[in-house]
């Protein structure tokens, strides 16, 4: 049997400020491919080349990557200010409808970062647009300067919610994660539900109530040496599993609290 297919969904970038691209992290094909042990497949998210239906078809689950672009305010009832950055509204036009076939269908969706974002504007939530400015809150932007290793190093403790399915899956109520994104949940959207926080009470781990699939969220990197990490392995073995049983025609609801 063929290994399933994992849509990437992938960002638009410039290369040379000129040539334009559609592209994707190697690290999140390299955990799709050798810890989820499925074929990862870069999708142009622009509804000018794809449409939602063809992907559905095409795929049997979906990974939400990270970018340097923030779902457009709009998206959730709010104006553009300089504080929400830069945004690309191709991808919103194919992401958030995505997300919402998924959880109804029950196809596995995995946001990560900028994922976890659109996952909650999906169903109806709504973002801060600069975490760092909310009073108490702590940096979580990436460290500026440093190497690939010192940017994605663990730095804060995200504690989950006792017995909900991040629990279940990593066995411990706390883990240690990464943290490089600006944007944060503000308003979950409807049937979201925060399963994990950081210190500073930043949502960071989420999943949809009575989805028949597989739809965990975090707002972390695990896809960074997600091999060796031992959050980031179970994380995309579990997403792996349901993209397995969507392609035999099964449901894998592993977000459903016992």
């Amino acid at each position: 049997m063929s290994r399933p297919v994992i849509g990437i969904i992938g960002n638009q970038h410039l290369v040379n400020d000129q040539y334009p691209t559609h592209a994707g992290g190697v690290m999140n094909s390299e955990a799709v491919a050798q810890v989820s042990d499925c074929v990862p497949m870069l999708i142009p998210a622009d509804p000018a080349f794809v449409s939602v239906a063809e992907l559905l078809d095409i795929c049997d689950g979906f990974l939400l990557t990270g970018g340097r672009p923030n779902v457009h305010p709009e998206e959730y009832g709010e104006e553009w200010t300089e504080a929400h950055g830069a945004h690309d509204r191709a991808r919103d036009a194919v992401t958030l409808p995505l997300v919402r076939a998924c959880v109804e269908r029950g196809q596995p969706v995995f946001g990560i970062c900028r994922g976890f974002q659109e996952v909650n504007v999906a169903m109806g939530g709504s973002l801060y647009p600069e975490i760092r400015d909310l009073p108490g809150r702590m940096n979580h932007r990436m460290p500026p300067d440093g190497s690939l290793e010192e940017k994605f190093a663990l730095r804060h403790i995200v504690t989950l919610v006792e017995g909900g399915s991040f629990h279940r899956l990593f066995g411990a109520t706390e883990v240690m994660t990464n943290t490089l994104h600006g944007q944060g949940i503000k308003t979950p959207g409807r049937r979201v539900v925060i399963e994990g926080h950081a210190p500073d009470g930043t949502p960071e781990a989420i999943r949809i109530d009575g989805a028949p699939g597989f739809t965990l969220s975090v707002q972390w990197h695990p896809e960074w040496d997600a091999a060796n990490d031992p959050v980031s392995r179970p994380l995309f073995r579990a997403f792996g599993d349901a993209a397995r049983a969507w392609a035999r025609g099964q449901r894998a609801p592993l977000q459903r609290s016992a």
